[in-house]
């Protein structure tokens, strides 16, 4: 479970735990992942660390290395940074670092410890995408290009992984209610002089910035749950597929 130590990945791995999985936590920083695996055992999960930059081929290929001899039949690529980049500010290099975080960082895992997977005959890879991927937003147009290539990408390998016992599958979250996700707008009204908390902002966020047939923003719980149910063994048949959770926000074509 990549990018585990906080936000969706943190309630990803304790569903996951919940459910039975023992579960590697991945992130960057010793002290934020080693609290998340510390809470799953002390609610009679199993949990280990595994620390490292996915974006750096060397860190990646340690944890790919600790994820292979831990026995990973469930990878979930969670792994996703963005920086708020339009047309006119997003360089070439804003770009690529863009790609690396959310793509290849998937990529490397994917070629890491999808072929024991295949040797076992049972596996789950899914990738986080974005409703960012089906429409694109205008102050994250590198980011929004970069889920629509793990969208790409994963339905592309669950071809390759035909007939193997392994499916790939995208989850793509709408507006999600994480701590990084309310300090965003709490910086963006403080910014426009209207400073105030979350409380205040979140039916504001709703009506104005996320309307959607659901009539609630999302919960890092609502992608936990997704995610649990495609690693189970009840996903068998769903195979490819991108699977939105964002409420409705996202236009069916």
């Amino acid at each position: 479970m990549t990018a585990s130590s906080g936000g969706i990945g943190t309630a990803v791995a304790r569903r996951l735990a919940a459910e039975g999985c023992a579960v590697l936590i991945h992130g960057r920083d010793r002290t934020r992942a080693t609290t998340v695996a510390d809470d799953i055992r002390s609610n009679g999960g199993e949990a280990e660390v595994a620390l490292g930059d996915l974006t750096d081929n060397e860190a990646a290929a340690h944890i790919s290395a600790r994820a292979r001899s831990w026995g990973v039949d469930i990878l979930v690529n969670n792994a996703g940074p963005f920086v708020e980049h339009d047309w006119e500010n997003a360089d070439p290099s804003a770009w690529l670092d863009t790609m690396n975080g959310n793509l290849i960082s998937a990529v490397r895992l994917i070629r890491a410890l999808a072929p024991p997977m295949r040797e076992r005959g049972w596996g789950r890879v899914i990738n986080l995408g974005s409703r960012a991927a089906t429409t694109p937003l205008p102050n994250m147009v590198d980011y929004s290009a970069a889920k629509a290539a793990v969208v790409n990408m994963t339905t592309s390998l669950a071809r390759h992984l035909a007939g193997s016992g392994i499916t790939a599958n995208t989850v793509s979250p709408g507006v999600i209610v994480t701590e990084g996700m309310r300090r965003m707008f709490e910086h963006r009204a403080a910014v426009q002089g209207h400073p105030a908390p979350w409380t205040e902002l979140e039916p504001q966020v709703l009506a104005e910035y996320a309307p959607n047939p659901s009539g609630r923003l999302g919960s890092e719980d609502d992608i936990a749950a997704a995610i649990a149910f495609l690693s189970s063994p009840l996903a068998g048949y769903i195979n490819g597929i991108d699977l939105r959770v964002d409420g409705g926000i996202t236009p069916v074509p």
